[in-house]
């Protein structure tokens, strides 16, 4: 098979390049490479210094331009002799002779990575550091060596310094056009995630919920073989938002994670976010994005115990949460099935080794708990656009249970309801969540009528029951959590019927009187949330 030679006409040589970097790994080592082949270093500020440090023959941005940097550095590229030199047509005699008119040299390769304003933010920085840390001279030259890609190469991260001297050792010290092209893709997005991080945090200082435009940034963090299923391309994208989660996860071993392993393991991992690790030990099961088993107790391997114990047939497979250090009862006890992925803030060593026995189980380490209460946006694309919300952060703790029926619910029952509301939360509604003793025994996820989710949980606490080998179904004496108000007395009925006694709901339906009546006619005590946890 015979390679493709890019024409010489595409190619284009290096003479001098422009660099002003705030990352500055490798960038010695490649400035050396470059000034090897005779290239010109013209450079700023820091990066200056530091490439006049290592000995290399810098020339300041400043004797370029005949102009002193000022104002904080705020001004020193804004210049016609750096911008001239930039985006010059090279075949363009126009082009050409306003250059010899101002003694504009060109400049063939930028290479810039702009102010750390997204780690400023991300770190807590002041209102006057974030505003400091927005870059103005970088993004300008990157999109200006981006849109001039037929004569200039463009480089915004140190990643792409080996690819770009690939290519002039393979082409005695010139660029193809395919490269630069790439490179000013990539410049594009950059600058375009850029401003998108910094717009976002505007709208957040100013509590602006809706802006008129809104923008969304990201960084590939991981190459995937396909999306949710195999036909599909996919990729996961960093936001940079400081979340503990997948995103901030050291994957110690295992496979790569998929597409639908990321999916699971974030809706298991903020649902296990919801029980206060200095409270008690919780542990999530999360099938297909679903919690079909949850439960608290003294030890993280109690409550792993009493979450499979609700549906120990879905929980093969599946994705494990934790919200506590893995210790290594827990972690013998979990890898005793297949298990796609295990996650928890950390780890003991003991517990690494045991789980290292099974060479393809992921093992997440997160370095941290999400917040339940912490701001954030939810994205879901539709056909012409996206929705935007804020994330759902309204915690059952928070808020002012009402009983609405003749019975109030016992101290035990109470610490239950509450403990389903917060697993119901990360159900996909319809959702009907049974719960007994710290511990979900029946769930009824994703349904098109509430009743029907109130029925399938109610046979999965049956199931859970036989499978145990249990006399009375799972159901008999547990509490009902649903995310969402019951429109008719159908679904409250049918939990009753199953054994319940005690329900936790938002409230609000026009029938509310009809439930609340039927509840009392059933003798089982009910409390309104007034909050709605629907989850799509």
């Amino acid at each position: 098979m015979s390679l493709e030679v890019p024409s010489l006409h595409d190619r284009k040589v290096i003479t001098r390049a422009l660099l002003s970097v705030s990352d500055k790994s490798g960038l010695i080592g490649f400035a050396s490479a470059l000034a090897a082949r005779g290239i010109e270093l013209v450079s700023t500020g820091g990066t200056y210094k530091a490439l006049v440090d290592a000995g290399l023959p810098a020339k300041d941005v400043a004797d370029v331009t005949q102009f002193p940097e000022m104002m904080d550095g705020r001004v020193k590229t804004l210049h016609p002799a750096v911008h001239g030199g930039i985006l010059a047509i090279r075949g363009n005699p126009e082009h050409q002779a306003a250059m010899l008119a101002h003694g504009i040299t060109p400049i063939d390769l930028v290479v810039v990575n702009l102010y750390p304003f997204e780690e400023t933010v991300a770190r807590g920085g002041l209102f006057d550091d974030c505003i400091e840390n927005i870059d103005i001279g970088g993004p300008a030259m990157i999109r200006a060596a981006a849109k001039n890609h037929a004569d200039v190469a463009v480089i915004v991260e140190p990643n792409d310094y080996d690819a770009l001297l690939d290519e002039l050792n393979a082409y005695d010290g010139a660029t193809t056009l395919a490269l630069r092209r790439r490179l000013a893709q990539k410049a594009y997005a950059r600058t375009g995630a850029y401003d998108a991080a910094v717009s976002n945090w505007f709208a957040a200082v100013e509590k602006i919920e809706t802006p008129d435009f809104r923008a969304f940034g990201g960084k590939r963090g991981l190459d995937l073989r396909y999306g949710e299923n195999p036909h599909q391309a996919a990729a996961f994208y960093a936001s940079g938002e400081q979340r503990p989660g997948v995103a901030t996860a050291r994957q110690l071993q295992g496979k790569q994670l998929s597409y639908n392993n990321i999916n699971d393991t974030d809706a298991a991992y903020e649902a296990v976010a919801e029980f206060d690790a200095n409270r008690t030990a919780a542990v999530v099961i999360v099938k297909h994005a679903n919690p079909c088993g949850v439960a608290e107790g003294a030890t993280l391997a109690e409550a792993y115990e009493k979450a499979l114990l609700c549906d120990s047939v879905s929980a093969f497979g599946g994705i494990v949460a934790l919200n506590r250090t893995l210790d290594a009862d827990a972690a013998r006890k979990i890898v005793t099935i297949f298990t796609e992925v295990i996650i928890a803030p950390d780890a003991t060593e003991e517990a690494i080794a045991i789980v290292a026995a099974k060479k393809n189980l992921r093992l997440l380490l997160a370095g941290g708990l999400p917040d339940p209460r912490g701001q954030g946006l939810g994205v879901r694309t539709v056909a012409g656009g996206f929705l935007v919300q804020g994330r759902d952060n309204a915690v059952v703790d928070d808020m002012d249970l009402r009983v609405v029926t003749r019975r109030a619910p016992t101290e035990a029952e109470l610490a239950d309801l509450r403990f389903a509301f917060r697993v119901a939360k990360h159900v996909k509604s319809n959702a009907i969540v049974y719960a007994r003793d710290g511990a979900t025994v029946g769930i009824g996820a994703g349904q098109m009528s509430r009743v029907d989710s109130s029925r399938i949980a109610a046979w999965k606490a049956q199931e859970a029951a036989t499978a145990a080998g249990a006399v009375e179904s799972f159901a008999k004496g547990a509490v009902v959590a649903s995310d969402a108000f019951f429109p008719f007395a159908d679904g409250l009925l049918a939990a009753a019927a199953a054994g319940a006694t005690a329900v936790i709901q938002p409230g609000g339906s026009v029938r509310d009187d009809e439930v609340i009546r039927a509840a009392d006619d059933a003798g089982l005590a009910m409390v309104f949330t007034g909050h709605r946890h629907f989850r799509h």
